[in-house]
C-alpha cells in the first residue's frame, strides 16, 4: 500500500533515543530544552517563547484557556479545518463560528473571515490548509485593527512562510503538530508559540499543573531550601513533552530541509504527470513570496467522479483521504450556516500520497494509477448516461 502520509525515521533517530536511555531521565529535561531552542530558532523567535507539549490539540485547548474563552465568547475559524480546533472552542464554553473557503485553495479569505465576526468575536483561528500560507497577513492585520486575538494552526505548516516570515508567527498564538503523520514527528508532541513573554512563562507553568518550577530532579534543589513545596499559582495540566520524544523531534528537525526537498520534488513530479487530465484540477499555484511545507497534494473532480476514483486507487494499492470534513456540518456545534465553497472543496477534494519516503518509481505508479482511474469512472460516468 502507498500510504498518504508516513514518517522518515531511521539510524540517527535511534541513536538519539539511545542516548536518552543512557541518561536515565525520560521526561522534561536538557534534551526538550534544546529542542525548544532549535525550533525558535527555526521559526525565528526566542527560545523562551515556544514549549514543547504533548500535542499540537493540547496547545489549542490551552490557548483558549489562557484567553478565557467563555459563553459569551466566540472564536471564528475556517469549516475545513481538523476538529481538535473546534473540541477546543466548544470545550471552553465558547461557541465556534465557522467561516467559508476558497473551494480551491480550502483556505479562507480574509474577507472570509471578516464576514464572521461578531461583536462577541474574541479570537480567530485559521489553519494553513495543506501548508499552504494562505492570506494569514491579511488576516493578522484585520486581527490587530479590530483587537482579536489571532491563535494560528499551523499544524500542517513546519516550514511554510511568506517573504521568509515563518507561519505560526503572524498571530499572538500557535500551534504546530509533530504527530506520527506530519513532516516532522515525534510520535506525539507538538510546539506551542506566544508572542508576549509573559503568556509564554503561563503557558509553561499551566503545561505542568500549573507550577512555577518542575520538581523531580536534582536541579530543582537550587532553586528553594525546600524544593519540594508546591507554588500552584493556576490549575494546570500535563501536556509538556519529554526528553524521548524531544530527542526524536532534535533530528527530525536537523532532517528537515532534506524532507522538504524530497516532497518538493514529489509535488513537481504530480504537477508534471498529471497535467492536462480531463476534469481534473491540481493544487493552486503558490502566490509570490509563499512557501509551502507540500504536507498535502491534492486534485479536484466531479464529486461521482471522485468517489470512485478513491475506492477504485483504495482497490490497487494507493491510498487517498480528505481532510478535512467541513465542521460546519458536525452535529455537535450546531453551526447551521451556509458555506459553499466548504461543501464544493469536501465533494469535490482528494489527497493523494506525499511525503519524503515517496521514491520515483513510487510517484510514477501514483500518477499512472490515478490516470487510469479517471478514466475508468469517466467510462463509468458515460455509459450510465447513454
Amino acid at each position: 500500500m502507498i500510504n498518504v502520509f508516513q514518517p522518515s525515521l531511521g539510524e540517527e533517530e535511534l541513536a538519539a533515543v539511545a542516548e536518552v536511555f543512557d541518561s536515565n531521565w525520560l521526561g522534561h529535561g536538557p534534551r526538550t530544552r534544546d529542542f525548544e531552542a532549535a525550533f525558535a530558532g527555526h521559526i525565528g523567535v526566542p527560545p523562551d517563547n515556544v514549549v514543547f507539549i504533548s500535542s499540537a490539540t493540547d496547545g489549542l485547548f490551552l490557548a483558549t484557556e489562557l484567553l478565557g474563552c467563555g459563553p459569551q465568547d466566540d472564536v471564528v475559524l475556517p469549516s475545513i479545518s481538523f476538529v481538535g480546533a473546534a473540541n477546543a472552542v466548544a470545550a471552553a464554553g465558547a461557541r465556534p463560528v465557522f467561516c467559508d473557503v476558497d473551494p480551491h485553495t480550502l483556505n479562507p479569505s480574509v474577507e472570509d473571515v471578516e464576514r464572521s465576526l461578531t461583536p462577541r468575536t474574541k479570537a480567530v483561528l485559521p489553519l494553513h490548509y495543506g501548508g499552504y500560507p494562505g492570506a494569514i497577513d491579511e488576516i493578522a492585520l484585520l486581527c490587530r485593527e479590530r483587537g482579536i486575538t489571532l491563535i494560528e494552526d499551523a499544524a500542517c505548516a513546519v516550514t511554510s512562510a511568506i517573504d521568509g516570515r515563518a507561519c505560526g508567527t503572524f498571530g499572538d498564538l500557535a500551534v504546530w503538530s509533530f504527530d506520527a503523520m506530519k513532516i516532522l514527528v515525534t510520535g506525539d508532541g507538538g510546539m506551542l508559540y506566544a508572542r508576549d513573554p509573559d503568556l509564554a512563562r503561563r503557558v509553561r507553568a499551566l503545561a505542568y499543573h500549573g507550577l512555577d518550577q518542575f520538581s523531580g530532579r536534582s536541579r530543582s534543589a537550587k532553586v528553594s531550601h525546600r524544593w519540594w513545596e508546591l507554588n500552584v499559582r493556576d490549575f494546570g495540566h500535563r501536556m509538556i513533552g519529554n526528553d524521548l520524544t524531544a530527542a526524536i523531534g532534535g533530528v527530525q528537525l536537523r532532517r528537515l530541509p532534506e524532507f522538504q526537498r524530497r516532497r518538493r520534488a514529489a509535488v513537481e513530479a504530480y504537477d508534471s504527470l498529471l497535467a492536462g487530465i480531463p476534469g481534473v484540477r491540481l493544487p493552486p499555484r503558490l502566490p509570490a513570496g509563499h512557501t509551502t511545507s507540500y504536507y498535502f497534494y491534492w486534485v479536484q473532480l466531479p464529486p461521482a467522479v471522485r468517489d470512485r476514483v478513491a475506492a477504485d486507487l483504495l482497490s490497487r494499492g494507493v491510498y487517498t483521504t480528505f481532510r478535512y470534513p467541513p465542521l460546519h456540518k458536525v452535529p455537535a456545534y450546531r453551526a447551521g450556516a451556509e458555506l459553499p465553497g466548504a461543501e464544493q472543496a469536501a465533494q469535490s477534494t482528494l489527497l493523494l500520497p506525499v511525503h519524503q519516503s515517496l521514491d520515483d518509481a513510487d510517484v510514477r505508479t501514483v500518477a499512472t494509477e490515478f490516470r487510469d482511474a479517471v478514466e475508468r469512472a469517466a467510462t463509468t460516468a458515460h455509459a450510465k448516461h447513454r
